[in-house]
């Protein structure tokens, strides 16, 4: 999930209507501002993982693993 979405709903707003709906759901939080502390601190959000950008394939992968 992005964490910035210009003039919508960002990763921090969208990530606690998520939650409500599923506690169990594993969110990531993606964004280039790699020093915004909800990329730094993103479990206190309620977030699973978390990926900077630029990222590739490689980076999604091994995010991904982590669930399984």
């Amino acid at each position: 999930m992005d964490l910035t979405i210009p003039g919508g709903m960002g990763g921090r707003e969208t990530v606690t209507e998520v939650l409500a709906i599923d506690k169990e759901a594993n969110v990531f939080v993606s964004s280039g501002y790699s020093n915004d502390p909800i990329m730094v601190n993103y479990r206190d959000y309620g977030f699973v993982g978390v990926i900077a950008k630029p990222f590739d394939m490689t980076a999604i992968q091994k995010t991904l693993a982590m669930l399984l």
